[in-house]
């Protein structure tokens, strides 16, 4: 018994410390997001937006932390070579052609919603 409540008020604990996620966009605020660099929101709009903004592509929605942190604990360099090389349904670069490695880099930042501060 003693152990169950020793184990209790450590699961508490530690609950207590993980990080408060923020809540995944609604679809239609989804649709509605964009990053704030000129480049990067035009590439977003014309290469990444049909998949990461549309619920039941597959793709992981822009900003929904529950579905990106997995992703992002791999690290960005999986995600980038994920992105450049294609995955699972993932097509190869996105099919972005103007795309470069940096852009990749902010735009997995902006859905995965981890983009520096201004």
């Amino acid at each position: 018994m003693r152990a169950a409540v020793l184990l209790a008020v450590a699961a508490l604990a530690l609950s207590g410390c993980s990080e408060k996620l923020p809540p995944a966009p609604t679809p239609e605020e989804a649709l509605q997001l964009k990053p704030t660099d000129a480049r990067l929101a035009d590439l977003y709009e014309t290469s990444c937006k049909a998949c990461h903004a549309s619920p039941g592509t597959g793709a992981p929605l822009v900003r929904d932390r529950v579905a990106w942190d997995p992703r992002w604990k791999q690290g960005e360099a999986v995600l980038l070579d994920h992105t450049i090389q294609g995955f699972k349904a993932m097509p190869a670069s996105g099919q972005c052609v103007a795309c470069a490695p940096a852009d990749f880099q902010g735009l997995i930042r902006f859905m995965a919603g981890r983009e520096d501060p201004a």
